[in-house]
């Protein structure tokens, strides 16, 4: 008789692969779906490599890589001497519910009295009418800084490598559409944008991620920061409580309060956005956070807590949107699947740019909606701007077609491992008041603690001395935050924006300037 105590296993039956494709992308997704629909319990054992390789006839190689994706992102465990089992993950205390992907022209869904007229209105003259008049009082008391200007330098936060972006292609690229354009182009266009270029996002998306997203769920924007900025238009309300990660990106939490909302920081631990906190806010529908590489710490948000997250999101009606900013850059493994691949409700918006594989100046961004959202969105924006600039969507279609795109992410992604290295090895040891530097397994920063904010602002001081750009972290808190001002204090480097050898003699400079022998 077997034991009551012994562990379920895996029946491959019913796994079945299309040899015309690749076989560990497929068979990652068919364990992933398994764990996630339940078919799959947590505390199953699963195969060997050799096993399962055998059982499906395809190669070992390809049910390792598989299997290394899927302990990657936590879906499964190895147990020392004892093979592979799925892990131990949440569930949801109340039963699922079937919602609606559509959104509701009422408020019971969440959504703002703005979202709810703009999905009546016919033209957009009615949506200018949703605009509230203390609007520029908000804007007035919500300052937002400009970000850097001018060449970069090391160590500025949130640019790429853009030194080694193939302009020449792209000029060849741009120069072929004008020289004999479309006229049906030169129109006006779609204000969800070009219609080749969402289809290639889309597929980039469906490959890159996993997401299971169509063009027709896209709408290009003028970079994150308007993607972000319209989603407060739309689903905020004056009033509303809208939590955000703390610390985390003051630029979002700026396009929500001039949206009226009430910003509530919700903290941070190894595994993300605290959703214990979350859900205590019982007049909240709306978390904003950047779960594949947190901003600024760095934090790369757990499986558990990414069905955490979702789970609040359907049992509150609420909306999460998630910022995927720099989610190309991980350094072992494939990008983490997005939240957005995980949602089975339609509670998930994403917001992708092209700023951080590109260049900053390109302005090319796009969110990926619930498909009853879609024409909401495309409405408002058409309020504010018809369209985005038709070359540059047209010519980054062709880029993304010819193949360009996925060549220049590879050799972006070396570029900044390379000098995320460099750092680490030039960064000056044994300051006083300063912590170590922490590992960095993705994205195009990192953040070292410091004892106090005393020290943090002497040490912003000599590095702008030693003409060395560095953030603080204390910046990046909201204002009113509980937690003590000496625990905020740390220092925000980006390690991508220049070559190596002028990280190096950056690094000297920083050295003198902070008296380290």
């Amino acid at each position: 008789m077997p034991s009551l105590h012994a562990p379920l296993s895996f029946n491959p039956a019913g796994i079945e692969l299309d040899r015309s494709q690749g076989l560990t992308r497929q068979l990652y997704q068919a364990l992933r779906q398994r764990v996630l629909d339940g078919r799959l319990a947590s505390g199953t054992r699963l195969p060997a490599t050799r096993d399962l390789a055998t059982a499906l006839s395809i190669s070992r190689n390809s049910v390792v890589r598989a299997y290394d994706q899927l302990y990657a992102e936590g879906f499964i465990e190895g147990r020392v001497g004892d093979g592979t089992y799925v892990a131990q993950l949440p569930t949801s205390r109340d039963a699922p519910k079937k919602l609606s992907t559509k959104l509701s022209t009422g408020f019971s869904t969440g959504l703002s009295p703005a979202l709810s007229t703009i999905c009546r209105s016919s033209s957009p003259s009615d949506a200018e009418k949703v605009i509230h008049s203390a609007a520029l009082e908000r804007l007035e008391s919500h300052h937002l800084p400009l970000p850097p200007t001018g060449p970069p330098r090391a160590f500025r936060v949130g640019v790429p490598a853009f030194d080694l972006f193939p302009f020449e292609v792209w000029a060849k690229l741009n120069a072929a559409f004008w020289r004999k354009p479309n006229l049906q182009q030169l129109c006006y266009g779609n204000p969800a944008g070009d219609e080749r270029l969402r289809g290639l996002i889309a597929a980039y998306l469906r490959s890159s991620r996993g997401m299971q997203c169509t063009a027709e769920q896209i709408v290009i924007t003028s970079g994150a920061q308007q993607a972000i900025s319209l989603c407060a238009q739309l689903l905020v309300a004056p009033g509303d409580t809208v939590a955000i990660e703390n610390p985390g990106y003051r630029a979002a939490g700026h396009a929500f309060a001039i949206a009226g909302a009430k910003l509530q920081g919700v903290a941070l631990d190894s595994e993300g956005i605290d959703c214990t906190a979350l859900n205590a806010l019982t007049d909240c529908r709306l978390a904003y956070v950047t779960p594949s590489h947190q901003y600024p710490t760095g934090v790369v948000m757990s499986l558990a807590r990414r069905l955490e997250l979702l789970a609040w999101a359907e049992r509150s009606g609420g909306w999460i949107i998630e910022d995927d900013y720099d989610g190309e850059y991980r350094y072992s493994g494939a990008p983490l699947a997005p939240l957005a691949a995980l949602d089975r409700s339609g509670r998930v918006l994403y917001v992708g740019t092209f700023g951080k594989v590109a260049f900053p100046a390109l302005r090319l961004g796009y969110l990926v909606l619930p498909q009853g959202s879609v024409q909401a969105f495309t409405r408002r924006r058409a309020v504010d701007v018809r369209h985005s600039e038709v070359s540059t969507q047209a010519v980054m279609a062709e880029f993304m077609a010819a193949g360009h795109f996925q060549r220049h992410i590879r050799r972006m992604r070396r570029a900044a491992l390379s000098r995320r290295n460099a750092l680490l090895a030039g960064w000056p040891a044994d300051v006083p008041g300063m912590g170590s530097l922490p590992g960095v397994t993705a994205g195009l920063h990192l953040t070292v603690r410091v004892d106090s904010l005393a020290r943090e602002q002497w040490l912003l001081a000599q590095a702008r001395e030693a003409q060395v750009e560095i953030t603080g972290l204390s910046s990046y808190w909201l204002p009113g935050s509980l937690t003590p001002a000496d625990q905020r204090a740390g220092l925000v480097l980006g390690f991508a924006a220049v070559p190596e050898a002028a990280a190096a003699e950056a690094l000297a400079r920083l050295r003198t300037a902070w008296q380290v022998e």
